[in-house]
């Protein structure tokens, strides 16, 4: 995971500086070139290091994520982005419902549908079935991209055009990119994925380990619906019920509760257990973790609103693929450092027994104060956008 988000640091803020200048389809259809390519190398491969080679291949050619977010922003505006970006989200919790389901049916093809597959291929390559068939519905999204997809980024003012009309046409150095509203504003999601990626390394963990080193025990398969209900309980709701949460509330209220909600889940990790402990798995035990589900899929709908902020703070309309690739630098970094921190604080906890085994619940309470401070730093509406001032 680390090796993905670490290539993706590297590269994505070029792709999407390059994306202001050629434009966003070619980035995009270059993404899902590499992650094409990517999936098909994993699925051929047969030693550790060739597999962490594919990821980071689909890190280094994974230039269409902040280009993505910079093609919604262009096809909608103040009054509907409310409505567009949720389906980002919506799209990823349906992408992290269905990658583990048809990479847990597909996989070991030879064993478990031996009279389908019965080469010898299978059995040399047995998890290269769910990688071709993700690589293949990839594909198809290529295609529909390359037919369908119009290009978002206007052409260049003529030179019939004045010097001042074709100086805001282009796109904006590196150095003017950080302005006050997109470092608080890229703060602001950096704390939020770095939080979001920390509790989806240590959910598993927590429910694997057993009771003694302060998990839950349970098996495989109950953490794979667990983690399954939380993706389709998350996409359902963003896309029904956030445009709704921001007309009422406002895009700094819902942001700020998404990030606040980390505070009653990481405080849950420790209350479970000690329950667990005392009484065994019971019925309190699963009120707990459908609470989290819950709360998490509150969260979720932080991440539509900081894109928000994000896409109305670029200095100019030209410079949003460098603002979303920026953005997304700093959070790959942030994704790349997460996992790692959070299940080391959690074997350091329970194994010197810092505050009882659960010191990395401390750690994380005393992360999630500090992002609920920067969510308060937004300003009450969302940023005056670059067309606006020029007005």
């Amino acid at each position: 995971m680390s090796s993905f988000f670490v290539f993706e640091a590297l590269t994505v803020l070029h792709w999407s500086r390059l994306s202001d200048h050629v434009g966003r389809k070619p980035i995009l259809l270059l993404g899902l070139f590499g992650t094409t390519l990517s999936m098909i190398c994993f699925g051929l491969s047969r030693t550790f290091w060739a597999l962490v080679i594919s990821r980071c291949l689909c890190g280094l050619l994974n230039g269409n994520v902040g280009v993505a977010k910079s093609v919604m922003g262009e096809l909608t505006d103040a009054s509907n982005r409310a409505k567009g970006f949720p389906m980002m989200t919506m799209v990823w919790a349906t992408g992290t419902t269905l990658g583990p389901l048809i990479g847990g049916t597909l996989a070991r093809p030879a064993e478990r549908f031996p009279n389908a597959f019965k080469g010898t291929f299978w059995k040399e390559y047995p998890y290269f079935l769910p990688c071709f068939v993700t690589a293949v519905f990839v594909f198809i999204i290529f295609g529909i991209t390359l037919i369908f997809l119009k290009e978002t980024v206007p052409k260049s003012l003529g030179s019939s055009a004045s010097l001042k009309d074709q100086t805001k046409d282009q796109p904006v150095a590196f150095r003017q990119l950080l302005i006050y509203p997109v470092i608080l504003s890229i703060t602001n999601y950096t704390s939020v994925a770095l939080l979001n990626i920390a509790l989806d390394a240590l959910l598993p963990l927590f429910l694997a380990m057993p009771l003694s080193a302060g998990g839950l025990g349970f098996a495989p398969h109950t953490i794979g619906y667990i983690i399954g209900s939380y993706g389709a309980f998350s996409g359902i709701l963003q896309a029904l019920l956030f445009p709704t949460f921001v007309r009422i509330a406002g895009v700094r209220r819902v942001f700020i509760t998404g990030v606040t909600v980390f505070l009653p889940i990481f405080a849950l990790f420790p209350i479970m257990s000690l329950n667990a402990r005392e009484f065994g798995v019971n019925a309190f035990t699963w009120v707990c973790i459908s609470s989290i589900i819950g709360l998490m899929t509150l969260m979720d709908m932080s991440y539509g609103c900081i894109f928000m902020y994000i896409t109305s703070s670029t200095p100019n309309k030209r410079s949003l693929g460098a603002t979303n690739g920026l953005s997304q630098t700093t959070v790959s970094i942030g994704r790349a450092i997460g996992p790692s921190m959070a299940t080391s604080l959690f074997a350091l906890s329970v194994e010197h027994r810092i505050l009882g085994g659960y010191g990395v619940y401390a750690i994380l309470l005393v992360l999630s104060c500090c992002a609920v401070y920067l969510g308060l730093c937004l300003p009450h509406e969302v940023w005056k956008e670059a067309e606006e001032n020029d007005d």
